[in-house]
Formats: structure tokens, C-alpha cells, sequence
């Protein structure tokens, strides 16, 4: 099937040797957060912050142990090139008295030592802004409270150490992305000021000292959350400036967006100002309801938007999404092999014909698309058996899950 395959794609002029041959080196950073439902290891709080991990299926991650081997299973059913996205409540303390403005690269060293036991490429990082006391009034870094904005300012300078050690341990970079649950339940009297504190606040921050081609600093927008729908004060509007005049990167998560709003449009926009783009790629289901992703048109619309402006490399994406009515292992794998299927199937699209018949104006020739109807199955499978893996991953699943998970209901 694939040598059949094969023949066909050069027709159009695609090697599917090359396309699977970059498809293993583009890094995909996958979250832990999939696998404990975003509770964390610190015990900061319940979950706030306009999140929410609906469902109860059994055998949910209680501690560093048991989210790492679930982890470790996850990523062996994972084709491809894989980072790990850690979160600062993920710290690893052991009944230290330690908050986390306080936190230091220690607290992250069983991080590295698990990354480096299981071949992970590298480490990428998150303050953890909600899920804690230090949260009042629905505010953090915009807080007209100094006290509350110094906590949360001197938390954002550990995680850059703490960034900074976790790309030095790896030999590559950490992005390092910052988001806030900041906003108001209804319409507010005074939209400035909270606006004008956060770039305050994150000044502040930048101030700390760091290595640039080490730390990747992002900054992240929403449009609004459970709790804040009338008013997001970091909203995309003001990122992208923030981001543009301090010379950071902008993160896009396309479940932060009107549903008429697509990340895929938003990628060639900023690339054509900004170095890097940092992608969080979710499905958001009317909302940002953080489902599973899935090979759907969005999410191929994103890997064409990369592949085809030739940033792989420039965009560095990452998973967002978190289901606790599923399988969390199948939620992970899942995921990521539909964003690798999504840029597998970008790969193997003529880009190059495309863009000459738009060029030309041939408007009626670029409708026919005649390449989607090709055998694209056939060179997915191919490539998982390079990867020394198989489709049916759901059973091995299952098996780890009968043997482990049960354990912990």
C-alpha cells in the first residue's frame, strides 16, 4: 500500500520519503496536566481560574510517581519528536513549606532526571497563575492590590530561573508562557487601569536577567472564561502589542478565540512581524472547552499554515487540553498523533503548485484539490511503523489500565 502510495504522490511532485523523514524531527511539546485533570503536586488550590476538567473516570494521577509513569506510558504509544510541558504547580516540594513565589530549579530537578531517563527532547515551562489563595478577586499580576501583583510578579521571575535551568539541563530552549485568569464577571467601570498594572507587572518581570537564546518568553490571551465573561484584561489586543514592543513571543491557543476566529489565519499574520509564534492547540466545542484534538479541518488548517510558510521551527507548538471522562492516557495519545497526522498531511500537500495557481489567479483549477483524495492513509501507517509502533494503541491501554489504573479508584 505504501509503494502504491508512494507512486501516486509523485505524481504531484511530493516525496513521502522526506515528509516522513521531517515529520519524526518537528517537536511537539505535550502537556502533564492531561494527566492528573490540572489539579497539580503543590496543593495551591481547587481548580479556579475559569478552568474546568469535567468528568470522573477512575485512575487519575495523585502524585509525581504515578503522573510520571503514566507519562512514560503515553509517550511510548507517541510517534515523532516530544518535549514536555510542565506547569509551576507541578513542583515537586515533598511537604516543603515552600509558596510559590519561592519556588526554585530544585523543586523541578525529578523533571529533568525523568526527561533525560526517557529520551524527551526537552522541557517547556508555565507559571502557575490560578488554583491558589494569592488569587483575589478573580486578579493576579492586575490586581490594584501591590501586595497581590508582588506575588505573583516574584513567582514569574522563579519561573524564569527556574526556565533558564531547565534549558540548560536539556541543551535546548524553554518556552516559557505566561497566562492569567485576570477579568470581570460583568461589565467593568474601568477597563484601563487593570491593563495598565499588568504592563507594569510585566516589566517587572522582564527585568529579571536571562539568557534569551536559552528562555523563550510568551505572553497568552483569552477572550474570556467562567467567571470573567465581560472582560478579559489580558486580551489579545493587548499581548500582541506588549509582545511586539518587548520583543517576546505571543502564544496562540485557538480555543481562546470567538468561534469564528481561526488560529490557522492568526499564524501568517505574526509571522510576518515576529520570529517565533508558540501555539497551545486545543478543540474548543462552542468554548474553550479544551477537548481532545482530533484530525479535523482546524487543526490540519494550523499544520498547513506552518508547513507551507516554511516555520517549522518558527511556530513551536504545543498541546492544551484536558478530559477527565476519557481515558487520560488515550486523551494524550490521541491528541498528539492527530497533530502529527494534521502535519503529515501538510507535508504531503504540493504547496508549491498551490501557491503558483493563486498567484495566476487560477481560481477555478486551485477548487478542483483533486491531491486530498490521495492515499494519505497509507504513508501515516508507513510512518508509524518506522516509529516502531501500531495503530491499535487503545489496547495497550487497556492493558496498562487494568493493571495500574484501577489501583487508584
Amino acid at each position: 500500500m505504501y509503494e502504491s502510495a508512494k507512486a501516486e504522490y509523485a505524481k504531484y511532485g511530493i516525496d513521502t520519503e522526506k515528509a516522513i523523514e521531517r515529520l519524526a524531527n518537528i517537536p511537539i511539546s505535550v502537556h502533564c496536566w492531561q494527566g492528573d485533570d490540572v489539579v497539580g503536586l503543590d496543593g495551591g488550590g481547587s481548580l479556579s481560574g475559569g478552568i474546568q476538567a469535567t468528568g470522573n473516570y477512575p485512575g487519575r494521577a495523585r502524585n509525581f510517581n504515578e503522573l510520571t509513569a503514566d507519562i512514560k506510558k503515553a509517550f511510548s504509544l507517541m510517534p515523532g519528536n516530544k518535549r514536555l510541558n510542565v506547569h509551576a504547580s507541578y513542583a515537586v516540594i515533598n511537604g516543603e513549606k515552600v509558596d510559590r513565589d519561592k519556588y526554585k530549579p530544585e523543586h523541578f530537578a525529578p523533571w529533568v532526571k525523568f526527561a533525560k531517563e526517557n529520551g524527551i527532547t526537552g522541557i517547556d515551562f508555565n507559571p502557575t497563575l490560578f488554583s491558589h489563595a494569592k488569587v483575589k478577586d478573580g486578579l493576579t499580576l492586575s490586581s490594584p492590590d501591590e501586595n497581590i501583583r508582588k506575588f505573583w510578579i516574584e513567582h514569574c521571575k522563579a519561573s524564569i530561573r527556574i526556565s533558564e535551568y531547565l534549558a540548560t539541563e536539556m541543551g535546548t530552549h524553554c518556552l516559557m508562557n505566561i497566562w492569567i485568569p485576570d477579568g470581570f464577571k460583568d461589565v467593568p467601570a474601568d477597563r484601563l487601569s487593570p491593563r495598565l498594572r499588568l504592563k507594569e507587572s510585566l516589566d517587572e518581570i522582564l527585568s529579571e536577567p536571562y539568557d534569551k537564546s536559552k528562555v523563550v518568553i510568551a505572553v497568552e490571551s483569552k477572550v474570556f472564561g467562567i467567571g470573567v465573561e465581560s472582560y478579559t484584561v489580558g486580551s489579545n489586543e493587548f499581548y500582541q502589542n506588549y509582545a511586539a514592543t518587548r520583543n517576546i513571543c505571543c502564544l496562540l491557543d485557538n480555543g481562546h478565540y470567538h468561534p469564528l476566529e481561526y488560529v490557522s489565519d492568526k499564524i501568517p499574520s505574526l509571522l510576518a512581524f515576529y520570529d517565533k509564534v508558540a501555539l497551545h492547540v486545543t478543540r474548543g466545542v462552542r468554548w474553550d472547552s479544551d477537548h481532545v484534538v482530533l484530525f479535523d479541518d482546524e487543526t490540519k488548517e494550523i499544520a498547513k499554515e506552518i508547513v507551507r510558510n516554511d516555520a517549522i521551527g518558527k511556530v513551536m507548538i504545543g498541546l492544551d487540553y484536558f478530559d477527565a471522562s476519557i481515558n487520560r492516557l488515550s486523551a494524550w495519545v490521541t491528541g498528539q498523533r492527530s497533530m502529527q497526522k494534521a502535519l503529515l498531511n501538510a507535508l504531503l500537500l504540493p504547496n508549491e503548485q498551490l501557491r503558483k495557481l493563486q498567484d495566476n489567479a487560477q481560481f477555478t483549477e486551485l477548487m478542483v484539490e483533486e491531491c486530498k483524495t490521495l492515499p494519505f492513509g497509507a504513508v501515516w501507517k508507513e510512518y508509524i511503523s518506522r516509529q516502531g509502533l501500531i495503530d491499535d494503541y487503545i489496547t495497550a491501554i487497556k492493558q496498562y489500565e487494568s493493571k495500574l489504573l484501577k489501583e487508584r479508584v
